[in-house]
């Protein structure tokens, strides 16, 4: 992966070991929040990339009840549903020593994302910002958040100049319709990692960073090239 002043890459030989690595070094983050400020807010992703970062992260001894968790993104779907990222987080982050942090979501129970609005801007405008980390993924399509190509509300959702910290989301390779927390909101961090794993997203990420071919509209692009918050990628074959 090409070199930047705004991003460093840790690669790692298998996942079990880049799930470990990064377990550790969010925990580090969250005890420093902790002893600053006397608590810690943690903004995570879904998919089935982080379950193993999961299961590491959550068995490590830290002081959970002071640790607020957050999702960058979430489908509209109720936590029943088996595509929620709250269901994923609590079945595997929220366990063991982590059963302890307090789990905020971005679902509210309305039909739509813009009918719940109300509720979720509430809830995120109490969180103890900054996040102490964020950790984001990305798609084959050079999505990362709810920031997929062709998003209805992409361009407002990617200002650096926005004012909004969640944002509905439709998009055609989105699935369902979809809240998230917008650019400027997630780099209100002391952190921010890119986690991702096998070849194929490696070269993509490569290919964005340089701004090569397709690669150079895909919102990730965005996240990469932005100069407020360094960027830590993390990846595996």
């Amino acid at each position: 992966m090409p070199a930047s002043l705004n991003v460093t890459t840790h690669s790692f030989t298998d996942c079990d070991a880049l799930a470990r690595a990064l377990a550790e070094r969010i925990a580090e983050r969250l005890r420093l929040g902790i002893a600053e400020r006397g608590k810690a807010l943690l903004a995570v992703s879904g998919g089935s990339t982080p379950v193993r970062f999961f299961q590491q992260l959550s068995r490590i001894e830290l002081d959970w009840p002071k640790v607020q968790v957050v999702l960058v993104d979430e489908r509209w779907v109720p936590e029943t549903h088996e595509r929620s990222n709250a269901r994923l987080v609590k079945s595997e982050l929220l366990q063991h020593a982590a059963s302890a942090a307090h789990f905020v979501p971005l679902y509210a129970d309305a039909p739509t994302p813009e009918a719940g609005m109300v509720a979720v801007r509430a809830r995120v405008a109490a969180l103890p910002y900054p996040f102490d980390a964020v950790i984001l993924g990305m798609g084959t399509d050079g999505h990362t958040a709810s920031f997929f190509p062709g998003g209805d509300r992409l361009a407002e959702a990617l200002d650096l100049a926005g004012t909004a910290r969640v944002l509905p989301m439709r998009a055609a390779g989105a699935g369902e319709p979809r809240i998230t927390f917008t650019l400027p909101a997630l780099l209100d961090t002391q952190a921010l990692y890119l986690h991702i794993e096998g070849e194929t997203k490696r070269q993509l990420l490569a290919d964005a960073q340089l701004g090569l071919g397709a690669a150079k509209d895909y919102p990730v692009r965005t996240v990469l090239t932005q100069t407020r918050v360094p960027v830590a990628v993390y990846w595996c074959p």
